[in-house]
């Protein structure tokens, strides 16, 4: 009986083992059924784009960048096929057996054969290496049919960047290059175009400032890729939108020849419509050639440019910062004039200096212009007249005017690095020397030297405004895709109709009157008659000892202690239609060096291309001929001159 009894207390205990085995099993199986059920049915979706992510990528497709035009639709900035041979490691299998067989097609250079190796051996094996890019048409098509035995050699057709005009659009226009760290850290939100390899954007100029609408929205292409990232095939493809189409106000004949008049000199020009602001010609000379840019400029390049004392990189009719000289005397006079300070018929007597305390502040006249009134003040540019006015007016008016008239503020123009200038007060000597302001400070001002500063796009909005009388803001863009920009009209500047009236006659002296400091460089036809005023600022102290031994000229001294030239111009007098501002670094006195430059512009944008020989003076007109067989090349010697 005890028997029985163990055994079935026995296989009691086995059966309730069973039935737990059992139920844990069981159990096992309902989780992996029902894990299985959430995984394939319900995160099935999730799943599938997991898997899809894993299998299909998604690249950007660089767009194709907006062109630039000139007024008239002549190309200064296009897109052109870029011709490129790459390799793939993987498909060529033996690099340097595929560079050698390359080779017997196209020249392949040492440097350029060892790059390339470099690179391949530091890429995965189905990434492209370029091997040349570049190629002429005749080069790439001989690679092209022979690429069927050219195990991993492919040929490859992109859009690069070129500038039909080269250096004649180079500071304007600007360059591309390839993004750089500093490009990536200036944005606050980096467009994903920006991480793609050798993509370029805008570097200076209006490629630079308009590089949004230019650059255009990235295309899409979904690729799927195997296990090891290799591209199977393209599944679909999105081409995105090419950048805007600009066009400028530029006029491209007047530019160039602008470049031609001030070939050989560090100088600058700037044409206005003072009609609507458009900006006709902004030349920088010396230039460069903006295409030596775009893939990278090599070092020999870049040193002489970056050394070169004319300084050819710099944008000079928008970030040049000058003594206005001679050409403020405009401004003062105004100042004057508002603050009822002097009649135009007041004279000044001119002994050819005035003294303040222990100096002499001297005229360009040594021996001085006797009475002079305000018309004759602008007409031979005397310089004690406008020491007097700047000490009766003081330097707050005149800052104030100046600025009314466009100058001590940056225009509002699509250009990098654009000089503000400086229109000094009381308190901005203060604040950044540390000291009062002078009697001497004023009357430095009053000729536009000491701590007055202007760029050559500000003198030339001060002379439409002169011209006109109203607010004229420069314009340099004219449609985005042939959508006209649209523009206010510029508002009354408040200043007189009597006022100007006394400037602009004194202005029409200084260039028509025999007397004038400009009347050799006038217009001989009268239809066309020009108003204007010479400026010579320097760039060095001149001291009592030279004054007594006889002050050096200008083509005595070396090259950079020469003084400005200046010269600011609008025409016709009687219907103004166009202001000139013309700049030559260390180019001596303004009448001899910056007007006569000013006069040939002036006169090529009145005809709309050259200018009948009897537009000039006759004495003149056999230099005209000459220049027009011979293109200017070299600068004349600059000389001491009236300012």
């Amino acid at each position: 009986m005890a028997l029985i009894r163990d055994s079935d207390r026995q296989g009691a205990g086995i059966g309730r083992r069973a039935v737990l085995l059992f139920g844990a099993k069981l159990g096992v199986v309902g989780l992996l059924a029902w894990r299985m059920h959430q995984l394939q049915v319900e995160q099935a979706d999730r799943y599938r784009l997991l898997a899809d992510e894993n299998r299909i990528n998604i690249r950007l497709i660089p767009p194709a960048r907006g062109l630039i035009f000139d007024r008239s639709g002549r190309p200064l900035a296009v897109n052109r096929p870029n011709y490129r041979i790459v390799l793939i490691r993987e498909q060529a299998g033996d690099p340097e057996r595929a560079l050698d067989e390359l080779g017997r097609i196209i020249e392949i250079g040492d440097a350029q054969r060892s790059r390339v190796l470099k690179e391949v051996s530091q890429k995965s094996a189905f990434v492209p290496v370029t091997v040349a890019e570049r190629l002429d048409w005749e080069d790439f098509a001989r690679v092209a049919a022979n690429s069927p035995v050219l195990s991993g050699i492919i040929p490859e057709v992109g859009l690069t960047r070129f500038y039909p005009e080269g250096d004649a659009t180079a500071h304007v226009v600007g360059y591309v290059g390839p993004v750089s760290e500093r490009d990536l850290k200036r944005q606050a939100t980096p467009d994903p175009l920006l991480q793609i390899p050798r993509f370029q954007i805008g570097k200076t100029g209006v490629e630079r400032r308009l590089e949004r609408a230019l650059r255009g929205q990235a295309g899409i292409s979904r690729i799927e890729v195997n296990s090891l990232g290799r591209v199977m095939r393209e599944l679909d493809r999105n081409e995105g939108k090419a950048g805007q189409n600009v066009q400028l106000t530029l006029d491209l004949p007047l530019q160039r020849y602008a470049l031609t008049r001030l070939a050989g000199e560090a100088g600058s020009a700037v044409v206005m419509d003072v009609r609507d602001g458009s900006i006709l010609a902004l030349a920088s000379t010396p230039t460069f050639d903006p295409n030596l840019f775009v893939f990278g400029i090599s070092t020999e390049n870049w040193e002489n440019l970056l050394n070169d004392p004319h300084r050819p990189l710099a944008d000079k009719p928008v970030s040049g910062a000058y003594p206005p000289g001679s050409t403020f005397k405009m401004v003062v006079a105004l100042a004057a004039l508002e603050a009822g300070l002097v009649k135009p018929g007041e004279t000044v007597w001119c002994p050819g200096y005035i003294k303040i305390g222990n100096r002499r502040f001297h005229c360009w006249k040594r021996v001085g212009h006797g009475h002079v009134d305000l018309r004759r003040s602008l007409r031979e540019s005397c310089d004690v007249y406008y020491y007097e006015m700047a000490q009766r007016v003081g330097i707050e008016r005149i800052t104030a005017m100046a600025r009314r008239l466009g100058l001590g503020s940056r225009p509002p123009l699509p250009l990098p690095a654009i000089a503000e200038g400086l229109m000094p007060t009381k308190a901005w000597k203060e604040r950044v020397h540390g000291s009062p302001w002078l009697i001497g400070d004023s009357v430095n001002a009053g000729i536009g030297q000491g701590y007055v500063l202007a760029s050559p796009m500000q003198l030339a909005i001060m002379t439409a405004r002169l011209a006109t009388g109203r607010a004229i803001v420069p314009r340099l863009v004219q449609s985005f895709d042939d959508v006209p920009v649209a523009r206010a009209e510029p508002p009354d500047l408040g200043i007189p109709g009597e006022h100007l009236k006394y400037i602009r006659d004194g202005m029409r002296a200084a260039v028509n009157h025999r007397r004038g400091t400009a009347h050799a460089a006038r217009i001989a036809d009268r239809s066309l008659a020009m108003s204007g005023k010479t400026g010579t600022s320097q760039v060095r102290q001149i001291t009592e000892v030279e004054r007594r031994a006889g002050i050096f000229r200008n083509e005595d001294l070396p090259w950079e202690r020469r003084d400005h030239a200046l010269f600011v111009a609008y025409a016709p007098v009687s219907d103004p239609r166009y202001a000139v501002s013309v700049v030559i670094e260390h180019g001596g006195g303004g009448a001899r060096a910056a007007a006569p430059v000013a006069r040939d512009i002036m006169l090529y944008a009145l005809h709309g291309g050259p200018a009948p020989l009897s537009a000039y003076p006759e004495k003149v007109r056999p230099e005209i001929r000459k220049r027009r067989a011979t293109p200017e090349t070299s600068p004349r010697p600059p000389q001491r001159d009236r300012a």
